[in-house]
């Protein structure tokens, strides 16, 4: 999948739209239209514009008198009390939506509150850096616990307590990040005085083949001096209404987005739509996940990590309601509402969905719950607002599976590029199809197994074929045809075959030609018309096609194989042409000819559980095309093995430095092609045309 935020980047310039602002001198809270636009991605893996999801409510910039700075962290409660960790000011400010202040926690006691999170009873965790402890608060402010350092050893005795982020659940255990702890997220149970419960979610540290090569072989000394392998501290977190701990980490790609259960096991396998520099996380109300980068880029995604919608982004200055500089927290209310942190321009964005995204929560909802048939109605206005909201499609087929009609399943799967969708509602309706048929297909195979044996003993005793073997041996007395079952022959016997090419006069170039179309069509046929499980897994794209660049690829392929393998067999006292390279290469191809009509038929009848039969065949396929090509090579040249594996690797060698050069060509050319229209332009710019 492309990168979401640099092509947003580059598109974001082009699509802000004009904002009013409506502002006064007392105004705590400033209203606006929404300057950005809202994206999703496509089941191909591609970004696509889609509806307005959020609109740009308002933004805070005070409560009361009172506004923050440097803030950090912030926490939404259910009954829309907005805590700000005021970080430069040492104090955590209490407020509402409306910009009024409520109270004011901690100043006297606070350093550098860095975190804060809030329970239901109303007790206020903050995670203070600077004062290396978390603090306790009750509802009125009052100090009722600190807890620093983990005296158990397991903490390690080396590691500081540098806590910048918190959460709690319903037990009171906390679970804290620590700056630079890269053990994993602190977990705190609050008996005791606070008692270290051990180390939870952490990641893991990843090196490439080259780093764990250089390791193996390095001496301790030269390993020493080497940039340690150590795994990512987290660098935000947030805990949902079940208790599961979200995390985000930079750095760590699909798995940026980590949703823990008890066990620390990450529940999103794979989340493709992810932020480059995530700043936090947080849980919505319908079992969905916010995260904002520190751009102020917002994604959101459903509980497996599919993205549903990205969109926000970053101010150029022009200070637009709506956009961030450095985002640094992520909350939502009751009332589906986006509160985005701004530390560095120390307000707070507003965000309010609209009917197309509260349709597609209340879906969300009902299918969560197995309400499938209920879930059904939102998702019909949601595809009506956009019949191109894949995600929709495919909560619409996984609603028609649960109703056990996988007919409109399968529909709305291949409407969504729902691999997993199409795959299972594909199985189901051909095990009722076999159930009703399975009778007739044996019956059928049976007579025709009959009709086969009889027709092969009438032939046996009164020849009923001989007019067609006749046939058959008059057009092998054609040069072309002879020379296409020749091409048969070379499959099956390579290496008697590549003496053919060689020294019988097989070498030619209208039959090799005739092999090579049949190849490009069975190319093209395969890649469009093929089964649509295999045509989402090449990543092919229906209603695309590009027939002339397919075409094109071939003969340029063929071509410069021919050419460059010619080229080094001449400065290496080869054997053969340009007509038998040509010839052999060509005739190369013939176990695809046979081998991909089997593939492009099993494409159509097979379910994921089957793939592997496509597959095998593929490999057996390309393996065989490969070793034809590798003997003919040794064969047709009179190499040896050492010389004939030397050959290729300087053919593939020689197309490389072919390749270079046209495109240094090309390049050139354009500049000179560029350069004589300037000057035509400046000429009848000159002259007044």
């Amino acid at each position: 999948m492309k990168n979401i935020k640099s092509i947003m980047l580059k598109v974001s310039a082009v699509f802000l739209v004009a904002v009013t602002l409506i502002t006064g001198l007392d105004t705590m809270t400033v209203y606006a239209e929404t300057p950005y636009k809202t994206y999703m991605v496509d089941g191909y893996g591609y970004i696509q514009e889609t509806q307005t999801a959020y609109e740009a409510y308002a933004t805070l910039t005070k409560f009361g008198d009172l506004a923050w700075s440097g803030a950090n962290d912030m926490c939404v409660t259910e009954d829309g009390e907005i805590y700000v960790a005021d970080t430069k000011n040492a104090r955590i400010i209490v407020g509402t939506l409306e910009g009024e202040l409520i109270k004011t926690i901690g100043e006297g006691t606070l350093v550098s509150p860095r975190g804060v999170y809030v329970t239901d009873n109303k007790h206020v965790y903050v995670a203070d850096r600077d004062a290396e402890a978390v603090f306790e608060f009750d509802e009125s402010g009052n100090l009722l616990n600190k807890y620093t350092k983990p005296t158990s050893p397991l903490y390690g005795e080396t590691t500081s307590f540098l806590p910048i982020k918190i959460v709690v659940n319903d037990a009171g255990i906390m679970y804290i990040i620590c700056e630079s702890n890269t053990n994993g997220i602190v977990e705190i149970s609050p008996t005791e005085g606070g008692t270290f419960l051990g180390y939870f979610g952490t990641n893991f540290a990843s090196a490439d083949l080259w780093t764990i090569f250089r390791r193996a072989i390095a001496t301790d000394a030269q390993r020493a001096k080497m940039v340690s392998n150590i795994p990512a501290t987290p660098d935000n977190l947030a805990i949902d209404d079940k208790g599961l701990i979200l995390t985000v980490t930079r750095g760590e790609k699909e798995t940026t987005l980590k949703r823990l259960n008890i066990a620390g096991k990450n529940l999103i396998e794979s989340c493709p739509g992810y932020a480059d520099i995530p700043a936090a996380v947080c849980s919505g109300g319908h079992d969905n996940i916010f995260v904002v980068d520190q751009q102020g880029y917002i994604y959101e995604y459903n509980n497996e990590g599919e993205l549903l919608f990205v969109f926000g982004g970053p101010d150029d200055g022009s200070q637009r309601v709506g956009l961030s500089t450095i985002a640094a927290s992520i909350q939502t209310d009751t009332s589906d509402r986006i509160y985005v942190l701004d530390a560095d321009k120390n307000q707070i964005q507003v965000y309010e969905p609209t009917e197309f995204t509260n349709l597609l929560h209340e879906a969300l909802n009902l299918y969560s719950t197995g309400r499938y048939t209920e879930s059904k109605e939102p998702l019909t206005e949601v595809l009506k607002m956009n019949s191109m909201f894949d995600y929709a499609n495919k909560a619409m087929g996984r609603a028609y599976f649960q109703e056990e009609n996988y007919e409109m399943a399968l529909h709305y799967a291949k409407l969504a590029k729902d691999y997993e969708g199409y795959s299972e509602s594909y199985w189901e309706i051909r095990n009722e199809w076999l159930k009703r048929n399975l009778v007739t297909v044996l019956i059928v195979a049976v007579a025709l197994y009959i009709m086969v044996k009889v027709l092969k003993t009438l032939d046996k005793k009164k020849g009923i074929f001989n007019g067609v073997r006749n046939a058959v041996a008059r057009a092998k007395e054609n040069t072309v045809v002879s020379n296409l079952c020749y091409a048969g022959y070379f499959m099956k016997h390579p290496i008697d075959g590549s003496y053919g090419i060689a020294r019988e006069g097989r070498a030619s170039w209208a039959a090799p030609s005739i092999i090579l179309g049949i190849f490009t069509v069975e190319y093209v046929i395969s890649k469009y018309l093929c089964g649509f499980l295999q045509k989402l897994q090449m990543g092919i794209r229906e209603g695309r096609y590009e027939i002339l660049s397919d075409i094109g690829t071939v003969v340029i392929v063929i071509a410069a194989l021919t050419a460059c393998n010619y080229l080094v067999c001449t400065i290496n006292e080869g054997e053969g042409t340009v007509k038998k390279i040509y010839t052999y290469f060509c005739y190369s191809l013939m176990p695809y000819i046979i081998l991909n009509p089997v593939i492009f038929v099993l494409s159509h009848v097979v379910t994921d559980n089957e793939q592997f039969l496509i597959t095998l065949t593929q490999i057996i396929m390309i393996t065989w095309v490969v070793v034809l090509a590798v003997l003919a090579i040794k064969e047709v040249n009179n190499y040896t093995a050492n010389e004939t594996f030397k050959i290729i690797g300087l053919t593939f060698f020689a197309i490389l430095i072919m390749a270079l050069l046209i495109f240094i060509i090309y390049v050139l050319w354009a500049q000179v092609f560029e350069f004589i229209s300037a000057v035509v332009g400046e000429v009848v710019y000159r002259l007044g045309f």
